[in-house]
């Protein structure tokens, strides 16, 4: 759980920092990762931050994630979500040789998926919010031990 915490402050740690810069692709990639889901911490009006093991779940992990950059500014996902498929659409942009970090939000400002990948451990957490304008969003947040394919 340790673990987990930190990896959660260390990818808030990039993202505050990469806000300022919104992209820094430092590195350019073309990844495929096979990942299997650890645990899922849902928070809505029912769950207030509640965990639950992949065991108890219904949901797959991923069987094709591929991450592609091109310095200066061109990231591109696939396999994670059909939302952050849009590479148009990434707000937050960044790919270092440990990480990749990105964020998009829709048009209304009221949904956003990230995620943050350590390339060197495999471990993913994909973050979807929504009704963000609202005091009862809603957050799903999945954590994935990832292969590299």
């Amino acid at each position: 759980m340790l673990k987990y915490f930190f990896y959660i402050s260390l990818s808030l740690l990039f993202y505050n920092s990469s806000l300022a810069q919104d992209v820094n692709i430092q590195e350019n990639i073309n990844l495929s990762f096979a990942c299997e889901l650890d645990k899922k911490i849902i928070k809505n009006s029912k769950y207030n931050y509640q965990t639950f093991l992949a065991k108890d779940l219904n949901e797959k992990g991923l069987d094709n994630l591929k991450i592609e950059s091109l310095k200066p500014d061109t990231l591109s996902i696939n396999g994670l979500s059909l939302f952050l498929s849009k590479s148009e659409k990434l707000n937050v942009k960044v790919v270092s040789k440990d990480i990749v970090l990105f964020k998009s939000i829709d048009d209304t400002g009221n949904y956003s998926e990230s995620a943050i990948i350590d390339r060197k451990s495999g471990e993913l957490m994909h973050e979807i919010t929504r009704n963000i304008k609202s005091e009862n969003s809603e957050k799903d947040i999945y954590f994935y031990t990832c292969i590299k394919q």
